[in-house]
């Protein structure tokens, strides 16, 4: 079953290194933890856990599998101190203290290492990622803005899909409340000794949580690779389709009344929905020049199309676009003290952005980087690196900018940690990175009059941690403090835009800074209990301007979760969760005028029956149908609610060929 620990990359953990073309992490198979494991994780290239500086979290196929999640949302809920907006429209993942609103473009979620971050602020679309489709997730907390640049403030969250290693598939049927309904299927097969391909398709449809919010998602991907002794070459083509009702925001007494209710419903509202649909094609080449060399280059674009009708009753259609290249170099020398490795490349992309308000804008980024690893002893290494950005923007605006306005900016990161392994079971690190982002294309639109152009976000992440891995528990410490300046947001209270149709606008805010402190405890009790334990406390607020010494919206002070997972047969485990968030402001109530929201508690449960290649999982997630506020907006107007989703069940069974 799957009880074994599911934190076996706990040291291994913190590679900065990944490569989108390389092996896959290997589950654990025994109580056993191998600290040696050589796996690729959050970065651009292969590494080993001597060489590594950083907090990551590796979320393989087995734990997924003893959770018994049906999604993304599920498996990333209370993980590394993620903390999760939803206005019943789909997650927005926070690392590290990020508001709702500021989470999309602070939080870098990646693809197998190709970004799903958009160029407008709109959330990624992790929906179009099922959950058969996933190999394992990394989650690095903390900036990596020397490897990603762009975005990668709080953290970065990289889904690792299933590569055509091997021949077989699988089919799966998912149904439960709400009228939710689910199927999934995915193969893969060789063509001959060099050629493989993968395949996979899903659909999801239901009424869910809220009237008037049903959904109907789809998707499909296909995959053709080849690979020999020295090269690799790949190329991917997905589609992605989402329609879903809005329901709307409440208030908090609508939400006392009854939490599922929607205005939407109401007699002459407007059916409000939004239909998002994204085509994609991804290649990539990789060579080795010889022992210590090795090329490579990926291209990816994406397209999409966003038609609807918002609550107000106006017509929606909007586009966007995505062309990426990044082409890169890596080299692994062999020193008397361990692998030397180097990781340069260039990061260059064009985006574009059509609103149906008449907005539009082309925002182009180039970038180049470089990051070293250097052992210093067998048991000692440090990592230096850096990264030189900047950004174009051709913005067009019918009310602020009607002629047309060009902006040029740019911004640099720098990177230095240090890492010391005394013995096999402990690893200690200090790091240092810078990180930065840019405006989306639609925030420098929407900004005061007399502000041209937000200047870039900058900021500079501190950490500290310690591992300790036994062969029955491991142990994760970290602390971190985060500075930022310039910070991008959207201010309820700032002076609205030529031509704004809301209050408010876009600012580059007073500096603030967050402290924060993570601890992660796994224990495999005996061979057939595995149990958890994860605290993080963040504490976020203004250090300057009109809400110095405020706390920052939208950013429990606590949270946790604990697990238990229990092999009650040979055949039959059952797995048990609580998360916990704290109390908190609502988004937008940078100056603590109202009261927190309240803290709240979800118990997840589920059971599960493997037999041959055969699963089936019963889920019911909120056990206690706990009440609660999974997103909140702060207005002149009269602030807007979202409730969470109540008690709900899901029944699965596939089958593995």
């Amino acid at each position: 079953m799957g009880t074994q620990p599911t934190a076996i990359a706990l040291l291994i953990g913190g590679l900065l290194s990944f490569s989108a073309f390389s092996v896959t992490a290997q589950n654990a198979t025994s109580a056993q933890i191998n600290i040696d494991d050589t796996i690729t994780v959050i970065g651009r290239n292969v590494s080993t856990p001597l060489n590594i500086a950083a907090n990551v979290n590796v979320i393989d196929a087995a734990a997924i599998e003893m959770s018994g999640a049906t999604s993304l949302t599920e498996v990333l809920r209370g993980q590394s101190g993620i903390q999760i907006s939803d206005s019943n429209t789909g997650a927005v993942f926070a690392l590290r203290g990020f508001s709702a609103s500021q989470a999309a473009s602070n939080t870098l979620i990646l693809i197998d290492g190709r970004r799903l971050n958009n160029i407008d602020i709109a959330a990624p679309s992790i929906s179009a990622i099922a959950l058969n489709q996933v190999e394992r997730i990394e989650i690095m907390s903390g900036s990596a803005g020397v490897l990603y640049g762009d975005q990668a403030v709080g953290g970065v969250i990289n889904i690792i899909t299933k590569a055509p290693q091997g021949s077989g598939g699988s089919v799966q049927l998912s149904g439960g409340s709400f009228d939710t309904y689910e199927g999934n299927v995915d193969v893969s097969g060789a063509i001959n000794a060099n050629w493989r391909f993968y395949g996979a398709a899903s659909y999801n449809q239901g009424d869910n949580y809220r009237d008037h919010n049903a959904n109907e998602t789809s998707s499909l991907l296909g995959r053709l690779q080849y690979q020999d002794d020295v090269q690799h070459f790949f190329a991917e083509s997905s589609y992605y389709d989402n329609r879903r009702e809005l329901a709307g925001a409440l208030t908090l007494e609508q939400i006392e009344q009854d939490p599922r209710q929607s205005d939407a419903s109401a007699l002459g509202a407007y059916d409000s929905y939004l239909h998002e649909m994204t085509t994609a094609l991804r290649s990539g080449y990789q060579r080795q020049l010889n022992q210590q060399w090795e090329l490579g280059a990926d291209i990816n674009y994406a397209d999409t199309l966003i038609t609807g009708l918002n609550n107000w009753g106006s017509n929606r259609r909007d586009t966007r676009s995505l062309l990426e290249f990044n082409p890169k170099a890596t080299a692994n020398f062999t020193t008397e003290n361990g692998p030397l490795t180097l990781v340069t490349g260039l990061d260059l992309s064009r985006g574009e952005s059509v609103f149906s308000s008449g907005r539009e804008n082309v925002q182009k980024q180039a970038s180049a980087y470089v990051q070293a690893t250097v052992p210093l002893t067998q048991s000692v290494s440090y990592i230096v690196g850096g990264r030189y950005a900047e950004v174009t923007d051709d913005l067009r605006d019918p009310s602020a900018y009607a002629s047309g306005i060009e902006l040029d900016q740019d911004a640099h990161a720098f990177e230095l940690g240090i890492n010391y392994r005394p013995t096999d079971a402990q690893r200690f690190y200090l790091r240092a990175d810078d990180n930065f982002r840019f405006a989306k294309v639609d925030e420098q639109a929407y900004t005061p009059a007399n502000v041209k152009g937000l200047k870039p976000q900058t900021g500079r992440s501190y950490e500290a941690g310690w591992d300790w891995t036994l062969a029955q528990q491991t142990l994760r410490v970290s602390a971190y403090r985060l500075d930022l300046e310039d910070e991008i947001v959207f201010d309820p209270s700032a002076d609205t835009p030529t031509g704004g149709s809301f209050p408010g606008a876009n600012v580059n805010a007073d500096a603030s800074r967050r402290y924060g402190v993570s601890l992660d405890w796994d224990w495999q009790v005996m061979q057939q209990v595995l149990l958890g334990l994860e605290y993080n406390y963040i504490d976020a607020e203004f250090t300057d301007g009109v809400n110095d010494g405020k706390s920052l919206s939208w950013v429990a002070k606590h949270s946790g979760r604990g697990y238990i997972s229990y092999d009650i047969s040979e055949h039959v485990q059952l797995f048990v969760e609580g998360l916990y968030t704290g109390e908190r402001f609502i988004e937008g109530d940078n100056a603590n005028v109202d009261p927190k929201l309240a803290d709240y508690l979800l118990t997840n449960v589920a059971l599960n029956y493997t037999r041959g290649a055969w699963l089936a999982s019963l889920r019911v997630d909120n056990l206690l149908d706990e009440e609660y506020v999974s997103a909140g907006y702060y207005s002149a107007w009269g602030n807007g609610y979202y409730s969470g989703t109540g008690r709900a069940l899901r029944l699965t069974a596939s089958y593995r060929f």
